[in-house]
């Protein structure tokens, strides 16, 4: 058997972590849709952005994602930069209040998974300690295969403004 040996456990540990962060989501309020809080959360981890590479990010059409950055846009949540590789584009930077906004709901997040796991038992913590590094993998997997590269020059083929 290689690599956790058959699909069934990894559609297993799929199936816990998929229900495990949907039940988390649903349990912390939220005052913002969460593709506006995965956006603001894109700008804090990539810095300024084009509304189409945010558009493509997200998974939205770019018509859909200029409302979203009007919305946030007017909560004081980002605001439009010049591009200074081109002075004919505006791109999209998180504003503090963008970025504080964000660091509270994660910390919010956390809390609610510390709280849950101090109901496991000391072996159970022991698993999910050493699946940290893992999770961590994850995460970075998961953040490479949806993010462009940031641009450097005027244009990215297959996107337009």
């Amino acid at each position: 058997m290689s690599r956790l040996g058959h699909s069934t456990h990894r559609a297993d540990v799929g199936a816990a972590l998929y229900g495990l962060i949907v039940g988390a989501v649903r349990r912390i309020p939220r005052e913002m849709s969460l593709t506006s809080s995965s956006t603001l959360s894109t700008l804090v981890r990539t810095g300024p952005r084009r509304v189409t590479d945010l558009a493509v990010i997200e998974g939205v059409s770019q018509p859909a994602m200029t409302v979203l950055i009007r919305v946030l846009e007017e909560g004081g949540m980002v605001e439009r930069q010049a591009d200074p590789t081109d002075k004919r584009v505006a791109i999209v930077a998180v504003t503090e209040k963008g970025a504080s906004y964000l660091q509270v709901r994660r910390r919010a997040g956390a809390d609610a998974f510390v709280e849950l796991i101090e109901k496991l038992t000391d072996a159970e913590i022991a698993s999910l300690v050493a699946a940290v590094p893992a999770l961590e993998r994850l995460r970075e997997l998961d953040g490479e295969d949806r993010e462009p590269p940031i641009r450097s020059t005027g244009k990215q083929a297959g996107a337009s403004l």
